[in-house]
């Protein structure tokens, strides 16, 4: 079976598995979903198998498992009108499908150089973003403590963060310097889901400022790690910041 053909039967399976969370029990849903991540790391890495090796096997899968993950979490918060289902499974059908590609990408670069290798680090600086709001809104809904909600966020964050640096660098290793950005990153946007719990803002709100956090931290670390880092840029992803952050300000309750 060709690679294409693995990817699409993946994302089939598992948007098919998604789909089966609002028809199962309610007290089975969480379980089904922890379970449909672990597939889709099986999946990914049985797709992507010919060109895996070492750290990769980590670093290249996770960001599927993540996603399915989140859309997962999320998927149980929607109503269960049928046209929300719908679209929510095609989402996650390109979504992942998306996913597979740029990791296919990833995995060959980190072999020879690739005329997509600046095509897919796009996609996937997308895809993590949209990944973090998923798990960032999930874990809100929760209305845990205050410190649960940085220490959930801070773990999230790191997972998201380790594999989009080190698709940067495409080491042998995930490097010291991954791991001292990722971890300290982490914290950061913990220390602001912290902050967040107080503030008396929507769910959608508080998902988002955590996101673009995300964005600015990890965009900037991006550009840092391939030395294309400039005042310039910098400060366009500060000024995005900035303004959702006002926005928050203002929209607070």
């Amino acid at each position: 079976m060709r690679k294409r053909q693995k990817f699409v039967l993946t994302a089939i399976l598992l948007a098919l598995g998604i789909a089966a969370i609002q028809i199962a029990p309610l007290g089975w849903r969480y379980g089904l979903v922890a379970f449909l991540a672990a597939l889709s790391w099986v999946l990914a890495g049985w797709s992507l198998k010919e060109g895996l090796s070492g750290v990769e096997w980590l670093t290249v899968p996770l960001p599927m498992a993540l996603y399915t993950a989140g859309m997962g979490f999320f998927f149980i918060l929607l109503p269960s009108q049928w046209w929300w289902s719908v679209m929510v499974l095609v989402l996650f059908g390109v979504g992942q499908y998306a996913l597979l590609l740029t990791a296919n990408i990833f995995s060959v670069a980190a072999i020879r150089t690739i005329a997509l290798f600046r095509a897919a680090s796009a996609v996937g600086f997308v895809m993590t973003l949209a990944t973090g709001f998923l798990l960032y809104n999930s874990l809100l809904s929760f209305r845990l403590a205050s410190w649960a909600n940085g220490v959930g966020v801070a773990l999230i964050s790191l997972c998201l963060l380790v594999p989009a640096l080190w698709s940067s660098e495409l080491a042998e290793s995930v490097t010291r310097r991954v791991w001292f950005f990722g971890v300290w990153l982490a914290i950061l946007i913990g220390l602001l889901a912290v902050g967040v719990s107080f503030w008396p803002v929507s769910l959608a709100v508080g998902s988002l400022f955590l996101t673009t956090a995300l964005y600015v931290y990890l965009g900037i670390s991006q550009h840092h790690f391939s030395s294309r880092l400039s005042t310039r840029t910098m400060w366009e992803y500060v000024t995005v910041g900035l303004v959702v952050l006002v926005t928050m300000l203002v929209t607070a309750g």
